[in-house]
């Protein structure tokens, strides 16, 4: 019987290379320090079931030869697959491909029985095509600092020295703690097919090939990875202290590698590749869930806080915030913040993010001199080039929401709001347990439907009145997966005048419709914000129900609930890919000129909150 595209993929042995005459002479050349020679390549071609091979590549080689080189270690046509870098698909040319770098080969067709052979190499192959490279190597990424590279080669020096590696058996996921000669623990590796639902995952969460959507639905299977590594590179100067990371080839028996469908068995051990994340393994004496937040540094929780915004990080809990004690004179109680995990930031579309710190008081404090100078000097198209010169892989759709959410943070904190207002803005409502769109999704929004008027400009359009109208009737055509924001925001805007007659609210209709230009704008405002004014203690009851610290501890999280529990499914208001460049030139702007009357209305919605607390509190005897 056919399985349907969302079914449980039946996974299969991880991993070859395929050796060729130049493997030999391409690596001793590496050992010299000397670059091989001019358009001779090596790339790792990953699988759908997370099968790792490493081909050269010269100038004559395009996508049809590398299938059928492909085609011969896995011992299966692969005439109906594609040879994906990213978002591109390779159809024949392969200039764009840089060395060492991870392409991935998926089916075209998905549909299969549970006979049906997978992308993968015969027990065979694999014995024939031994994996003769060294144990690390790093991919891509020119600018991996000496630091990453020396940690390689110490743990290479201790593999061979007979020093193993040790998994961790709580989280989701799979995850190795790998160390030096001298036994300890320096380095944190998860393998990207053995991230929850992908077809090497050790603990029992399977169901997907790499490339489908994970956890969370704009995150894909497998790409968590290179998410780690970018939130890495984006951590310019080392502000937020995200500690070094790279991606990975590496090999070991201790990975695992699932055998039949729902992974009912595990192979046997045996040596065996895999694209990783490499982080480096920073001691510390406890994560934020086990130290009150009041001794954490205002600066540290802002240099944080102003990561997690810029690269829209959907999953920052407290289990992933280790705490350092700092020890020396006049440092009695002082801690640092080290920021890990963040396989789960820059998804495709704008989620709802999840930020630990939006209710810790040092969210609240202004930003200092020194963070709004760094904040201004943030430039997410200089960003966006340099992932997509060291990160080719990560998709276009992510920088995109790098952009946006940057540009956010940069006008913001320019306007003075502080770090938690922010946040507050990104945040999504839960009322009567569905999700509203945040504040920047309604600007979002607002900023596409003129897109749209924009485009169809006529006489009338020029008046202004109808912007307004044309976001809360024709919302659709600029909203994916059917969602209306008219349907939605008229939630929202419902009051006790629901029991008037008809005749009443039609009347009022007109009058919306016929505002004139100088209260244009406050119409605007009022329709972004309408969503937000609830206050912080309301906001706080929507993490009770829908909990983001998910009892993960350093490195790992808990297993005691199944993957979709762990990450509650979201709703995508805005979709970013669908636009044109030159669509996508006009959205940013649009999008900038909605951002200040939005910011002045979260300016007053904190102040009305800060004044209702105050006079609660004296009212109290």
């Amino acid at each position: 019987m056919s399985r349907k595209l969302d079914s449980p993929v039946q996974t299969q042995m991880a991993v070859a290379l395929l050796k060729s005459p130049l493997t030999g002479e391409f690596h001793e050349l590496n050992k010299m320090g000397m670059k091989p020679p001019a358009g001779r390549r090596r790339v790792f071609v990953q699988t759908e079931t997370g099968c790792v091979l490493g081909l050269e590549l010269d100038r004559s080689d395009n996508a049809h030869t590398v299938k059928r080189k492909l085609q011969v270690a896995l011992n299966f046509p692969t005439e109906e697959s594609s040879l994906t870098f990213g978002d591109l698909v390779l159809n024949n040319d392969l200039t764009s491909v840089r060395n060492d770098s991870p392409l991935l080969l998926t089916r075209n067709n998905f549909h299969r029985s549970s006979s049906t052979p997978c992308l993968s190499p015969m027990r065979a192959d694999l014995q024939h095509h031994r994996d003769e490279t060294s144990s690390i190597e790093i991919l891509g990424n020119s600018v991996c600092s000496s630091f990453v590279r020396q940690m390689a080669k110490d743990i290479t020096k201790a593999l061979k020295r007979g020093v193993d590696p040790v998994a961790v058996h709580s989280g989701l996921g799979g995850v190795y703690f790998f160390k030096n000669s001298r036994g300890e623990s320096v380095a944190i590796v998860k393998p990207t097919d053995e991230e929850p639902f992908a077809p090497n995952n050790p603990k029992g969460f399977v169901g997907k090939a790499l490339g489908q959507p994970g956890l969370k639905r704009s995150v894909r299977v497998g790409e968590t990875g290179y998410r780690e590594v970018a939130a890495y590179l984006l951590d310019k100067d080392g502000f937020a202290k995200v500690p070094p990371t790279a991606l990975v080839k590496i090999s070991h028996s201790i990975f695992n590698v699932n055998n039949g469908v729902k992974a009912s068995k595990r192979m046997e051990k045996m040596l065996v590749s895999k694209i990783a994340s490499l982080q480096q393994f920073v001691s510390h004496d406890y994560d934020a869930s086990e130290h009150g937040t009041s001794s954490f540094p205002v600066s540290a929780v802002h240099r944080i806080g102003i990561l997690d915004i810029r690269i829209l990080n959907t999953d920052r809990h407290s289990g992933n915030l280790l705490v350092r004690k700092l020890d020396g004179v006049g440092m009695f109680g002082q801690v640092e913040l080290i920021p890990i995990d963040h396989g789960l930031c820059l998804p495709e579309t704008l989620e709802d993010p999840y930020f630990e710190w939006i209710h810790w008081p040092q969210a609240s404090i202004p930003f200092s001199e020194d963070e709004l100078k760094y904040i201004a000097n943030l430039d997410p198209f200089e960003d966006c080039e340099m992932l997509r010169r060291e990160l080719p892989m990560v998709r276009e759709a992510s920088l995109r929401v790098l952009v946006l959410c940057t540009v956010l943070l940069k006008e913001a904190a320019a306007y003075g709001l502080c770090l938690a207002e922010i946040g507050e803005m990104m945040t999504r409502e839960v009322r009567a347990g569905d999700e509203e769109p945040s504040e920047i999704e309604v600007v979002c929004l607002e900023a596409r439907s003129l897109i749209g008027e924009k485009e169809a400009e006529s006489p009338r359009s020029d008046l202004g009145g109808d912007v307004e109208f044309q976001f809360d009737l024709d919302c659709e055509e600029a909203s994916p997966l059917g969602f209306t924001a008219r349907s939605h925001l008229s939630k929202v805007e419902e009051t006790t005048e629901e029991e008037e007659d008809e005749e009443d609210e039609e009347d009022e209709e007109k009058e919306v419709n016929e505002i004139a230009i100088p209260e244009k704008m406050p119409a605007i405002t009022k329709l972004s914000m309408s969503l937000k004014t609830t206050l912080l203690g309301e906001k706080s009851q929507k993490y009770q129900k829908h909990p983001g610290a998910r009892a993960e501890s350093a490195y790992a999280s808990s297993g005691h609930r199944s993957a979709e529990e762990q990450i509650p499914a979201s709703t995508s208001f805005v979709k970013l890919s669908d636009m044109s460049d030159e669509e996508w030139k006009i959205f940013l702007e649009k999008y900038q000129e909605l951002l200040y009357p939005a910011f002045a209305k979260r300016k007053a919605i904190t102040l009305g909150q800060n004044l209702r607390q105050r006079l609660g509190t004296s009212c109290q005897f």
